[in-house]
């Protein structure tokens, strides 16, 4: 699996309201999300931020539009043939609508949560012209060496993507934490037996990664 690489991409940035934070002081983070270069076809792991009114005002987004994301790692829309969402939040399949016609590889319970939750997504992002679901249930190995892996937590349908890439294992982990220091908080709970960590954490770690990346935070995770 030596010619699988991954580069991230850069979707812009947002506030997330003090509330949100479990400070009571709000924080800016970065919306970010990672293209792998596969011998099969060019992935995107998440796509960006979607619009609406309501989600502008509670969250001040600055978006970067798919296509200049895209260009600035190297790759345009034409070149992404599949597509992976983390979880369906408006953050994470902004671009959807886009890439129309591209599988785009989803578990079946985010689906159901996407179109059944009113206030999970926006719907608009879901089933939109040209949609095209490659439901999952559980674990998939979608290409020879990347497999998506259900984390469960932050939604009930949340996935992860763990890559053979060229220089080892990396994990795209998506908001399975919200930033790499949660991830290590858990990593050390399943080393040492103190704490609760989500029984996925075993599953991920049991491959080896050399890092893990995450959708909201520019901070990686290395063993």
């Amino acid at each position: 699996m030596s010619e699988i690489t991954i580069r991230r991409v850069d979707f812009g940035w947002f506030v997330r309201p003090g509330e949100e934070t479990g400070t009571g002081v709000a924080r800016v983070e970065p919306t970010l999300g990672y293209l792998i270069d596969h011998p099969a076809g060019r992935i995107l792991v998440d796509t960006g931020m979607g619009s609406h009114p309501d989600v502008d005002r509670h969250y001040q987004p600055r978006r970067v539009p798919l296509g200049d994301a895209l260009a600035a790692a190297g790759t345009r829309i034409d070149d992404i043939r599949y597509v992976v969402n983390c979880h369906l939040h408006f953050d994470h399949c902004g671009g959807n609508p886009d890439l129309a016609g591209r599988p785009i590889f989803a578990q079946r319970a985010e689906l159901a949560l996407a179109r059944t939750v009113e206030g999970h997504t926006l719907p608009e992002l879901v089933d939109h012209a040209g949609a095209r679901y490659e439901e999952l249930d559980g674990e998939a190995e979608i290409l020879p060496g990347v497999r998506i892996v259900p984390t469960p937590g932050h939604t009930d349908g949340h996935q992860s993507v763990v890559v053979i890439a060229a220089d080892g294992t990396v994990i795209v982990a998506g908001q399975s934490h919200d930033h790499a220091t949660a991830f290590t908080y858990d990593a050390l709970a399943h080393r040492t037996g103190i704490g609760t960590p989500p029984s996925w954490i075993e599953t991920l770690l049991a491959h080896d990664p050399r890092r893990i990346v995450f959708a909201h935070d520019n901070a990686v995770w290395t063993p």
